[in-house]
Formats: C-alpha cells, structure tokens, sequence
C-alpha cells in the first residue's frame, strides 16, 4: 500500500465506452499536419493554435483501432490467424501513411492476443525500433506507443533492461520536435477521459512520450541509464518548444518518481536543476505555465532529498507567495465579486504540493524555512476552503509538516483537529484520505496528548471503516489511523473495538509490512490489552490479519504472541482445537510455525 497521500487534483473518471490500450488511446492526441506530411519544427515559435486543443482528423483509424481492441480482448488468440497476413503486409509497406497504420494495429492488438504474439516478438520488436528513426514523426509516435505493451509481453529482467541504442531512439522519438504531438487539455472533446492527473505528481499526459511510460514501468532498471538520459532531456530544454516543454517536465518528473532517491548525485543534480531553475526564473507568478514545472519541481525535490537544499529557499518563498497571492485576491473576489476576477487555485494547489515536496523531501531541513514563514497561517485558510482540490492539497502539507517539523505545528493543533474532523466525508474520497493520512502522523507526534481530539475524529473514522465499498487505499489509511489512535489514546478508543475490528483487520491483511501497518498493530494490540473482550466474537479475523506479517519486529511479534497464547489459554486447550477448526490449512500452519498455537 502506499500511504503517501495523493496530491493535486482528484482522479478524473473514464467515462468513455471502450477501455482502450495506450496504442489505441494514443491517437486522438496526433494530429496530422494538413499536408499529412509532419516533420521536424523545432525552430518555429509555436502559435497559440498550436497548444490549443483540436478535433482528431484520425477518427476512423481511432474508431477502428478500438474495434480491433475489442474483438481481440474477446477472441484472443483466435483472430491472430485472420489478421497476420494482412500485418505483416501493411507493416513493412513502403507507404509510410499505410506502415502507421500497420503499427497502430500491432498495438490495439497487443494486450487481447498477448500469448499468441509472444513468438513473433523477436522479429517486430527489432522493427519498431527501426520505426523510432523514421523520418516522419506520426510513424516515430505511433511505434513508441506500440512497443510499450509489446516489452511488456517480453516479460523478465532482459525486456526491461533496455540497451543503451533502443534507449537513444526512444529519447529521440519521445522528445522529437514535431507539431505531430499536442497535449490534450483535460475535457477536450477528442480526450479518451484518462489522461488528467491522477493525484500522484504531475499530470500524465503521456500521449506524446512512450518515454514516461517507459519510465513508469522501468523504475529503478533505469539508474544505470540516468546520465545519458538526463544528458538527453537536458539536451532537450534548449531545443523544443512551450508544446513539448509541456510533455518533458513530466517525464522528469516521472523519472524522479521511478528512480527515487538515486537520482541525488551531485553529477546528476549539476545536470538537472540548472534548467529547470532557469525556467523557474523565466515564467512571472502568473504564468499558467508554472503548473507544470510545479509539479515537476516537486516531485524532483522529494527524490533529491538533501540534494535541492542549494535551490530550496527561492523555491519555497515563492510557492508561499502563490498561496499568500491566491488567498488574498479570492478574499477581494468574494468581498466585491463586481469588482474583482476570480482567482485561479490551481496556482495555490500546485504552490501546496511543491511545498509538500520540499517537507517531505528535506525532512527536518525544512524547519528554517516554515520558522521565517507565515505558511502554518495560510495553511489554516487554505484547510477551510470551498474548492475540495485545495483542501486536498492542504491536508498532504499538513501530514508532511507533521513528520518533518512539528515544533511549528503543534501550537496549532487545537484549532486544526475540528477542521479535520469535519473533513472526514468520504463524499470527497481524496480530501477524506488526506485528512485521515494527516489525523495519523498528528497522532504519532501527539502521544497521549491526543486525547482532547480523539472525540472529533474517531466516530467519523469507525463509520467509514465499515463501508467496504469505499475505494481500498481510503479503508486502509483509515485502519492505520484508527490504530494509531488506539496506540496513543488507547483507554479513549479500546471500547469501540467491536464496532471497528472485524473491518480493520480485513483492510490490513493485505498489506506489506512497513512502519505505518507496524503501528497500527501495536496499537490494536494495546487495545487488546485494555478490552480483551473486544475481539472475542471476530478474533478468527485477529488471527488472519497477525498471519499476514512476513517478518515483524520482535517485540510486535512477542505482542501477538502474548495474545494469542492467552486467547488459547483461557478457552482452554478442548476449546481452542474446535475453534482453529475453522481456519484455512495455510493460516493454521503460520500460526502453529510463528506463534506456537
């Protein structure tokens, strides 16, 4: 599971017919030149015309690339027989209108015949790869996005570790400066409806970049390559234009996602972050074109960790100033609305998550930084606001502000807990998970402190731990928290857990061990210990949920231990065979191999 919050905005639902594979989905984003014939224009400016979005004139390849889709995720490997002769014909034609559409045929295919395409791979991999140097850009475009779930099918460590030549014309054929790519604002008519951001990082346009799909899937096989990809992408700031700078902040972002913290070497860091602070400098706070470098920015920061402290002061004044700006130009709004324009969040929103960035990132390196500041002020108006995005956006900076500086936010715990507590509305599932995330790294930090608050929130966290149908991650950040809660404030919580345990367990089992499930263990067990009677009627679900751990700490697991040996030795030895009856074979061996019952 990961806890991490989501950041900007919430999700964006498909709500198209069809779900389409990324070859399938990649055409409605290329767009022919009206010739038909693209190549390269990196050297003119683009137009406004050029960013703006336009209907496809590829509707029919789209529409029958999706029919494709459709008849091979239902015949499988059946229509193989019936279209590879026609393929083979159309993707090796001379014809480069005619070879695209062979290519993007391989490619609404893949996913439904996956096995029967398994044999042909040594032969149509290579020429995909030839496809990426082609001299027109819509065959480069179309075979970056075929070949992605074709090294999928490849399968293993050898098809992801791509060699350095693929890698080269895969850089060249993402970051090509062409007219044949253009982002897709979410909610343009021709958007497939998936291509907004997931509230992770930064928007995934990546239409345009097999390369940021490439990253996504590769993570950390990528850090032997990361010097001749930085050197490419940084190559790459001199040379494209506002399109294309669009798609290439993304996919640093992204690689800063998959790489992590390998990405903090000072040779990397000389490369990267001149550019991009050059860029920084460049766009006045008002231009929207800040949104995307934002979100590159941030996540960049969290990778680099104690890396961007040369560049975090700057950074962090002028994402307050964003938010101080925003704050106070929506207060003249609503004052005066005949006088004054609404302002636009999206700058507080981003401005918040590169701030979330930098806490997480520096960790307690931040504490200067938020001392000089007025943020723990703004952050109280912003947690209050009518737009859920901000208040998303709020509570992440808030949970990151905990676990990195709480001397600052401690002194206003008293007037932020009511606010959380009443954000605990899974009406809006992202504000809701953020609160809860944020309620839990309060209760770390708190101790026994925490019991004023425990009223505010725990009613609230019960009833929405017992909607199973609530998304996953939202149950399991709320499991966690209730645990924490009951580990500080265990006399305050213990007594609800027949309403809460049976759910709390089924939300944890499946999730890896790491620190957050650590806690909320250990305070289901103090729990235990305070109401024992608590757990009697669903303490099979005890059981299951204490399997799931693959190694705990040893005092953890001396807690389950104690538990469950005194479970067993006040039913009695008669009691206690009748009821582990009713476990599953593999449960039964676990519990019997770790715990001695």
């Amino acid at each position: 599971m990961e806890l991490r919050p989501p950041r900007g905005a919430e999700p964006r639902q498909n709500h198209s017919a069809v779900e389409l594979s990324p070859a399938v989905e990649l055409s409605p984003a290329v767009e022919l030149s009206p010739a038909g014939d693209v190549e390269e224009d990196e050297a003119v400016p683009d137009s406004e015309q050029d960013i703006k979005p336009r209907f496809p004139q590829v509707a029919h390849g789209k529409c029958s690339a999706a029919a494709l889709d459709v008849l091979a995720n239902v015949f499988r490997e059946e229509l193989l027989p019936h279209l590879l002769p026609l393929l083979k014909e159309l993707l090796f034609h001379l014809e480069w209108v005619v070879k695209e559409s062979g290519i993007l045929v391989l490619g609404a295919i893949a996913e439904g015949c996956m096995q029967g395409m398994v044999p042909y791979l040594p032969e149509l991999i290579p020429h995909l790869i030839r496809c990426l140097a082609d001299r027109k850009a819509l065959v480069r475009s179309i075979a970056c996005w075929t070949l992605s779930p074709l090294r999928a099918l490849g399968g293993g460590a050898a098809a992801r570790a791509l060699p350095e030549p693929l890698m080269t014309e895969l850089l060249r054929a993402s970051w090509t400066a062409t007219s044949a790519c253009r982002r897709r604002p979410a909610g343009d008519p021709g958007d497939t409806g998936d291509t907004g951001d997931t509230g992770g990082t930064g928007g995934h346009w990546g239409h345009c970049s097999a390369f940021a799909t490439l990253e996504e899937e590769a993570c950390t096989e990528l850090v032997p390559y990361l010097s001749f990809i930085l050197d490419t992408l940084v190559f790459a700031f001199g040379k494209y234009q506002h399109k294309n700078l669009l798609i290439l902040y993304d996919a640093i972002g992204t690689l800063a996602d998959s790489v992590g913290h390998h990405l903090n070497q000072p040779e990397y860091i000389q490369k990267l972050m001149p550019p991009l602070i050059q860029k920084w400098n460049e766009l006045k706070d008002e231009d929207k074109d800040l949104f995307p470098l934002l979100e590159c920015l941030s996540s960049v920061a969290t990778a680099l960790q104690s890396g961007f402290l040369p560049y975090c002061e700057p950074v962090y004044q002028r994402c307050v100033t964003l938010v101080q700006k925003t704050l106070a130009q929506a207060m003249m709004y609503n004052q005066h609305p005949e006088q004054y324009e609404a302002p636009d969040k999206d700058f507080m929103i981003v401005a918040l998550d590169l701030l979330s960035g930098l806490a997480e990132g520096l960790g307690g390196h931040v504490e200067q930084l938020v001392a000089r500041s007025n943020i723990m002020t703004l952050l109280f108006q912003c947690m209050q606001d009518t737009m859920p995005e901000v208040r998303q956006s709020s509570f992440a900076l808030l949970g990151d502000l905990t676990k990195a500086c709480f001397v600052h936010v401690k002194p206003c715990i008293a007037e932020f807990m009511p606010i959380l507590g009443t954000n605990l509305n899974p009406e809006f599932i992202s504000v809701c998970n953020n609160a809860t995330w944020a309620i839990g790294e309060i209760c770390m930090q708190m101790g026994a402190e925490m019991q004023p608050y425990v009223p505010m929130v725990l009613n609230n966290l019960v009833e929405i731990i017992n909607r199973p149908k609530h998304p996953k991650t939202l149950l399991e950040n709320t499991a966690i928290t209730i645990g924490r809660l009951g580990f500080v404030c265990p006399q305050e919580v213990a007594p609800m857990l027949p309403q809460f345990i049976r759910p709390w367990c089924t939300s944890l089992r499946n999730i890896r061990d790491n620190e957050e499930k650590d806690s909320a263990f250990r305070g289901i067990c103090v729990m235990i210990g305070v109401n024992p009677g608590g757990v009697v009627q669903d303490f099979i679900f005890f059981c299951d949920a204490v399997a799931s751990w693959v190694s705990p700490k040893d005092d953890l697991r001396d807690m389950f231990y104690k538990i469950l040996q005194g479970f067993k030795a006040q039913v009695g030895e008669q009691n206690w065979q009748q009821f582990s009856e009713q476990f599953p074979p593999l449960l039964k061996e676990r519990l019997a191999a770790f715990y001695g019952v």
